[in-house]
Formats: C-alpha cells, structure tokens, sequence
C-alpha cells in the first residue's frame, strides 16, 4: 500500500465516525508498505497489509459471502482484464466501452473507482492528475490490478475452446502514471476514507451488486467533496434478491419507496429527493453504454449499463 494514502484513511468499523489510522510498518520498499497492519486510534481494531494489499473491511478477517466468492475464481480476473484491456492490445471485438465512460471523466484527482474491478477506470483517473484509489471485495481483482500497476505489463489466458489456451499481454501506455495508483480491498457500503476527499468518483456496475444500494449512494456522496466535483455513475441494473432484498432495490418494482425505473430513481436521489443526498448533485449528462465479458473465443455476455455524469 502507498503511502500517500494513509493521511485519508479512516476506520470503517467505526462509521459513521470517523477515526484516523495509525500505520505500523513491517517492510517498506520505495514508498510501498509490503507488509504491517492499520490500527484504528479509537477501537483498536487491526487492519492487516499483507503482500502490499491492504484490507480496509469492518471484520477484515471475515470470510466472502457466497456470490463474492465466484470473484476469487482465477478465469475471473482473466474475464474481467479483458473486458477493461481488450483494446490496449488490439482485440477485433473489443469494443470502445471504456473509451466512452473514460470521455465522461470531469475532474482530476483525488479520485475514487468503487468496485474498480481489475483497475481500468482507476488508471483512467490517474491519467488526469492527481493520485487515484480503486477498491473493491475481491481479494483477485486487487491483488491483479496492483500488479499491473507495478509491472506496467501482466500476461493471462482464457479458453480458446474447450482445454486450448488463448494468451493475452496487456501493455499499459507509457504515458500512463502507475506511481499516484493504489487499489485496496474495501467494502462499498462502507469506505476506509474520509469525508470529502475526492473530487472525481466513480461507481460501475455495482450498484445492484450491494446489499444496500441507497447505503452506496450515501457513502459516494460523503467522501465526495461539497463543490467542484464529479461523480461517473452507472448500471445495468440487474436486481436480485441475491445482493439485496426487494425492499431494498432502488428500481425494478411496482411497490415499495423506490417504484419503477432505476435510472430515473437514481437520478431523483442524486438530484435531492427526499433529502438523502446533500448537497444535491446535477446530472450533466447520461446515456447507455454496452460493455462485454468473454468466456471463450465463441462466447461473450454483453451488459448493457445506464450512466450519469453528475456535478456541483
């Protein structure tokens, strides 16, 4: 873990307070803490670094939910580095999908990718200044993107078909910094930083991915800043009771608080309704963007996800 992080980390056992921690470094190479522990000033509480990866969850020790551990599965992070990369080492069908979310980036950083995956929108953030964070609860996807930043280069297979391999090497451009890069695990419902920190945030395809969506939303808006700030929100929208109860959705119903269409809903939160979210953000700009996982060579799922750009 960089250093540069610490002076914005916060408990997330101790939210919504907000208490400051303490690094205790065990070995440090060139500015990376590769292994040590985060210690809540208040209740204690350890937060362990091991192998650079530092884990900012509540209970840091607690095992993944069932649906979070399909993420821990190796062919995942190959799935999901293609669907970031595919066009940085010239996939046919790779698509422009980050090239679009990447044109509704506003601001420079501080910045923030939640559920950032194996990193491209974190890379993307740090390109235009400042430093930039991505988090997310699988250990893979952290651990996948830290390497990358560090080796600049990261090889991995998928099927070809059946039992043939097919290799990809992503390549990041040497324009791009690694250096003002950092990936945690953290849990989205409850993020290790403190309040208004970042100027530019991001949140893709996760919303309907969480036990508490409207919990999501609310923790976007406090580590976001009060005014020259931007949020990249976006979602296909895939209710389930899996993540989440019904009651709980923000979308995809008939009944309950939020009935209806998701992306309108989200915009109603953001744009203030009923005062969950202040102060209240305006929606620059919004629109659709379809995005692909590839199994193997013959097989691909495309994700169709709703966005907003939303300012103040």
């Amino acid at each position: 873990m960089k250093l540069f992080l610490v002076p914005h980390l916060i408990c997330p056992a101790c939210l919504p307070k907000e208490r400051p921690l303490d690094l205790v470094v065990d070995h440090e190479s060139e500015g990376d803490v590769v292994s040590g522990k985060l210690v809540c000033t208040k209740c204690r509480r350890k937060f362990p670094i091991r192998d650079g990866v530092a884990t900012l969850l509540a209970d840091p020790e607690g095992g993944a939910s069932m649906g979070q551990r399909r993420y821990e599965e190796g062919e995942m992070a190959g799935r999901y580095l293609w669907s970031h990369f595919a066009d940085l080492f010239g996939a046919a069908d790779a698509g422009s999908t980050h090239g679009a979310w990447t044109e509704c980036l506003l601001q420079p950083g501080p910045a923030l990718d939640a559920g950032c995956s194996v990193g491209r929108t974190t890379f993307e953030m740090a390109r235009r200044g400042g430093w930039a964070v991505g988090c997310d609860l699988s250990v893979n996807f952290v651990k996948t993107a830290r390497r990358l930043a560090r080796q600049r280069s990261l090889s991995f297979t998928l099927p070809l078909e059946g039992n043939l391999p097919d290799t990809f090497r992503v390549e990041l451009p040497a324009a791009w910094p690694t250096d003002q890069v950092e990936f945690v695990v953290a849990d989205a419902l409850r993020l290790p930083f403190a309040r208004e920190t970042f100027r530019q945030t991001a949140s893709l395809n996760l919303l309907d991915r969480v036990g508490y969506p409207l919990a999501h939303l609310y923790e976007m808006n406090r580590v976001a800043q009060l005014t020259d700030v931007s949020f990249l929100f976006a979602s296909p929208f895939s209710w389930s009771n899996g993540p989440a109860p019904q009651e709980r959705w923000l979308g995809g119903t008939n009944q309950g608080t939020y009935p209806g269409r998701g992306i309108d809903n989200v915009r109603a939160i953001l744009e203030g309704k009923g005062n969950v979210i202040a102060p209240p953000w305006q929606i620059a700009r919004s629109g659709s963007v379809t995005w692909t996982l590839r199994s193997h060579a013959h097989h691909r799922e495309l994700i169709d996800s709703q966005y907003l750009v939303a300012v103040r």
